[in-house]
Order: C-alpha cells, then structure tokens, then sequence
C-alpha cells in the first residue's frame, strides 16, 4: 500500500470536512421553519454571528486575508 502524501490527505479530508460543514449549515437553516420553533431575531443573528466569526478565522488560518501588504490607495 502507497503511503498518502500530503496533498491527497489535504483533498480527501478538505473534501470530507467541507461536505460535513455544508451539511450542518443545512440543517441549521431547518431551524428557520416558524411553525416547529420559536425564535427571535436576536437569535438568529447570534448563529450567523458565530459563524463568520469561525470563517473569518479559517480564513486568516489560511493566510487568505490578503496579500500581507499594508493598504495603499496608490
């Protein structure tokens, strides 16, 4: 058996774990149906809240928050 390199142990678990958050973020959006749950406003936005924040910081795991320049108009 060929051991993985990194880059097929990158793909097959990036591919595993992004299905799984897709997923979750489904039936997370399940719990919008009025007639099955109570909910406020506040609520809601708490989720979303939690949830970029936990994007912004996978984002900037990822070093995708730019080019690491400092901001120039020119």
């Amino acid at each position: 058996m060929e051991k993985e390199t990194k880059r097929e142990k990158f793909i097959r678990l990036a591919e595993n774990r992004t299905n799984k958050a897709i997923e979750m973020i489904r039936l997370l959006g399940n719990l919008a149906n009025k007639s099955s749950y109570d909910y406020t406003r506040a609520d809601a936005e708490k989720i979303f809240k939690a949830l970029e924040n936990e994007i912004d910081q996978a984002k900037r795991n990822f070093n995708m928050n730019g080019s690491g320049d400092k901001f120039k108009l020119i």
